[in-house]
């Protein structure tokens, strides 16, 4: 297959990478590509793709309120692109955006089809990107993942590790909570639901919610490292409001037979990949 993977010097770009390492791959990111432009349009028409899959984006989340325009450049305009290049190429776009689009007020598990209410600048221009990808893609997957990480030195369980091994301690919050996803287990679900032809919107987490202290707290213990104090916080004060708890229901995922497994058994294995496990 051809597939045309944007953000793919990125965490899940790195794992869809290695999930479709046999099929021939147009892998995009700065600086060779800039979705912003228009001339990607043809760059990606002209690679014949059959299948894209559009992760780029500006996931700063405080960098995006210091940069609205930036961010809509990046999160929307590149998606429209993308969107124009897959309408053109007549091939499926999966579109990966955020739990984010909701404000975490509801109390209970977000529905795909629940309507969305973004508190950030991050979280309105990826509701932008879907809206565009609805519009201007008739082959479409809108997929809604959180809390991502992978094989990459900069993401929060590589960031609790460093603090353990840095100060012997740390600080996180309580009041912050939604649903740790492993890029890998987020590829190997792509790559199932790509070929189904079950357009429409998807919410792809490792199942379970927990509070950014108790993701902390289960790195350290899986790691071997329960000896670290992690204290509790809330009320962290940043540039953008974020969601308080946002857990995602996958219910059109488990309708096909796409269902994700807990989030502690996925961060066992990956602290595995690490030697930590």
């Amino acid at each position: 297959m051809r597939i045309v993977i944007t953000g793919s010097k990125g965490q899940l770009g790195a794992a869809l990478i290695a999930a479709y390492s046999h099929d021939e791959r147009l892998e995009i990111d700065l600086p060779e590509y800039d979705i912003t432009r228009l001339d990607i349009v043809d760059a990606i028409v002209a690679f014949q793709p059959e299948l894209i899959i559009h992760g780029a984006a500006l996931t700063n989340v405080d960098g995006c309120e210091a940069d609205p325009a930036l961010a809509y450049r990046v999160n929307a305009i590149g998606t429209r692109n993308l969107a124009l290049a897959a309408a053109r190429a007549d091939c499926p776009l999966i579109y990966i955006s955020t739990d984010y689009v909701f404000d975490g007020a509801k109390g209970s598990p977000y529905w795909e089809t629940d309507a969305p209410n973004p508190l950030s600048v991050y979280g309105a221009t990826k509701l932008a990107g879907e809206q565009l990808v609805r519009e201007l893609a008739p082959k479409h997957y809108v997929t809604r993942i959180a809390w991502l990480y992978g094989q990459s030195p900069r993401n929060f369980c590589q960031t609790v590790l460093r603090l353990a091994r840095e100060r012997g301690e740390m600080t996180m919050v309580t009041d912050e909570e939604g649903s740790p996803t492993y890029a890998l287990d987020v590829a190997a679900a792509l790559q199932r639901l790509a070929p189904t032809g079950a357009y429409g919107t998807y919410h792809l987490t490792n199942r379970g919610v927990c509070s950014r202290y108790a993701w902390a707290c289960a790195i350290l213990e899986l790691a071997g490292l329960s000896h670290v104090p992690v204290h509790a916080a809330q009320g962290y004060v940043r540039a953008a409001r974020v969601p308080k708890r946002v857990e995602l229901a996958n219910a059109f995922g488990e309708a096909i037979g796409i269902t994700m497994r807990p989030w502690r058994e996925a961060l066992a294995d990956y602290l595995g990949t690490l030697g930590q496990g």
